[in-house]
């Protein structure tokens, strides 16, 4: 029955059902061939294009379409490395124009030591995209405010950082996760920063609809293996918290019953 349950619990982003809760990037892998290879044990049926930096134009050199079928799996472009609005608005239209993408992840960067993502800049992008008719699904800081100034533009994802990209440091501030998760009925999705599996089941568990991993697989130790953790994590964390947590108390109560006792 729980089963069940958990199968009826839909992910749709931008209108599109999918799934996978899981995520995944496309950089930082040995090879391409690891890269397939990973995202097919992770179960993910999105994944993450850096337009600026993966290949999947020219057919002198290895594309990405050769390991990884977009009939299959939905291609995801990002604007990764871009550091002004017309960056990123130039890299999102390049995207439409050479694959006629619509669902696209912002973020716009506003430091190359940290990658914090610059909102100024990324609050006017996701305005501007969303008029143009892409569906945004927005890489951003995990200030509640900001989050709902992108809701009120248009996005159709939010997607807090939970610690600078690649740290692996893991989810820094619950609450505020908590609050933004409160007030949208937007796709709420962890992007940035975790390092383990278990990072990605306390953010399911905190409400989050999914998580974006890159770093944290791509980097680790054996790839494969930390790609289906990811996946069952997910997958846990989901069921744990559609099933409802019981309270926490300061004071320890008995799980069995205190009347008939011999």
């Amino acid at each position: 029955m729980e089963e069940v349950k958990l199968n009826k619990d839909s992910f749709i982003i931008g209108k599109k059902k999918f799934k996978s809760r899981l995520i995944v990037g496309t950089g930082k892998y040995k090879s391409m061939s690891d890269c397939a290879k990973a995202i097919n044990l992770s179960g993910a049926d999105i994944v993450t294009v850096a337009v600026r930096r993966v290949n999947i134009t020219n057919k002198n050199k290895p594309l990405l379409m050769d390991y990884i079928d977009p009939k299959k799996i939905t291609y995801l472009p990002n604007t990764a490395g871009c550091f002004t609005s017309k960056e990123a608005l130039r890299t999102l239209r390049l995207a439409r124009e050479i694959g006629g993408w619509k669902l696209v992840k912002l973020e716009v960067l506003g430091d190359k030591k940290n990658l914090f993502p610059e909102m100024i800049e990324t609050l006017k992008s996701t305005e501007i995209l969303s008029k143009e008719g892409f569906k945004v699904m927005v890489y951003c800081n995990d200030d509640p405010l900001m989050a709902k100034r992108l809701e009120n533009v248009g996005a159709c994802a939010i997607m807090p950082l939970a610690a600078p990209i690649g740290s692996g440091l893991g989810i820094l501030n619950k609450v505020n996760i908590r609050i933004i998760r409160k007030q949208t009925k937007l796709p709420l999705i962890i992007d940035a920063g975790l390092g383990q599996a278990s990072d990605a089941t306390i953010a399911m568990e905190l409400g989050c609809d999914g998580v974006l991993v890159n770093t944290a697989i791509a980097k680790a130790k054996k790839p494969f293996d930390m790609a289906l953790a990811f996946k069952n994590a997910v997958i846990a964390g989901r069921q744990s918290y559609l099933s409802g947590r019981i309270e926490k108390n300061l004071m320890g109560k008995a799980s069995s019953p205190s009347e008939g006792i011999i």
